[in-house]
């Protein structure tokens, strides 16, 4: 499946309009051939009726073909796409999408109306984040203003507040930063393959099984440096990567995940360095990068943290 539609046959659209004319023009020679023959044997007048029915019973065929290969799923589409403009989610997959043209296009609306759903939740999704995140650096700053405007206070009380008012700083760039990734995460990538040793990844990286993966090497490198880089911050030493059929992996000797987190590690903004500067958005921006390239992303259930990406539902 590409795009949520199963793949079969489906005719061109040149062989339906081609058939459609041929039917058109064929139509009343055949009617005045049928007539012709016909008129001896049963008379003019009732050949003429009988010919006629048949005319009007294929042209009947005719136009309900082109209704179901053409007419029914434009009409579909054209609902899907009102239902997404009007935030109802539309309907994924129609039933029947009569050409291979109406199947690409069927393809290419639901890949769009996917990504708008989603860049929409994204947006929902940080403005009730953001709200709750931001009150806690703002009230240290306010807080620590309304100390220092004291002018008796001492300078090694000013000197704390002073660090307290930077970190609650550097935490507001950080949020902003991580949104400002997962934005960026939205946007259309270009398509390509590269192979696994040649890409320029962090040194605790080792390659155990080569291979080609269906993403360029931008892409490619961003999703892997997330990953190791996630893995370093949880102790991590050494991370392996092998590629074996389509899936790949990305195994560390880290700390670890508890079986209490794993279900959520793809959330945006989860994260247990919240003390240490972590935004949680890191692993939020692997999974819709793979996920805008047909990729999955999963979690071994295993005490060591091992990452697999499948792409058998890659372009």
């Amino acid at each position: 499946m590409q795009g949520g539609i199963t793949r079969k046959w489906r005719p061109p659209l040149a062989l339906v309009l081609a058939c459609t004319i041929g039917v058109v023009l064929c139509l009343p020679v055949a009617g005045i051939v049928a007539v012709r023959y016909l008129f001896p044997v049963i008379g003019y007048q009732e050949a003429v009726i009988v010919v006629s029915l048949c005319v009007v019973v294929i042209a009947a065929y005719v136009g309900w073909v082109l209704w179901r290969i053409l007419l029914r799923p434009i009409s579909a589409l054209a609902q899907h796409a009102d239902q997404v403009r009007a935030g109802q989610g539309g309907t994924g997959a129609l039933d029947h999408y009569g050409t291979r043209e109406m199947r690409g296009l069927g393809g290419a609306i639901l890949q769009m109306s996917d990504a708008l759903q989603t860049r929409e939740t994204v947006l929902r999704t940080y403005a009730d984040h953001v709200t709750h995140e931001l009150k806690s650096p703002l009230t240290v700053i306010r807080g620590a203003a309304e100390l220092l405007s004291d002018g008796d206070l001492p300078d090694v009380e000013r000197a704390k507040l002073l660090s307290r008012v930077n970190d609650a700083v550097a935490r507001i760039s950080a949020l902003l930063d991580a949104q400002r990734a997962l934005a960026k995460a939205q946007d259309l990538m270009p398509d390509g393959e590269c192979r696994l040793s040649d890409l320029a990844l962090p040194a605790v990286a080792t390659v155990a099984e080569d291979g080609t993966i269906p993403l360029s090497a931008d892409l490619a490198t961003t999703v892997l440096t997330h990953l190791i880089v996630n893995a370093e911050e949880h102790g991590a030493t050494r991370v392996t990567l092998g590629i074996t059929g389509d899936t790949l992996s990305v195994a560390d000797n880290g700390s670890g995940i508890s079986a209490g987190n794993r279900a959520r590690i793809f959330d945006p903004y989860f994260t247990t360095r919240r003390e240490g500067g972590g935004t949680g958005m890191g692993l939020a921006i692997v999974e819709r990068l793979l996920a805008a390239k047909g990729a999955r992303i999963t979690l071994d259930d295993a005490p060591q943290t091992v990452f697999r990406i499948s792409f058998s539902q890659a372009p």
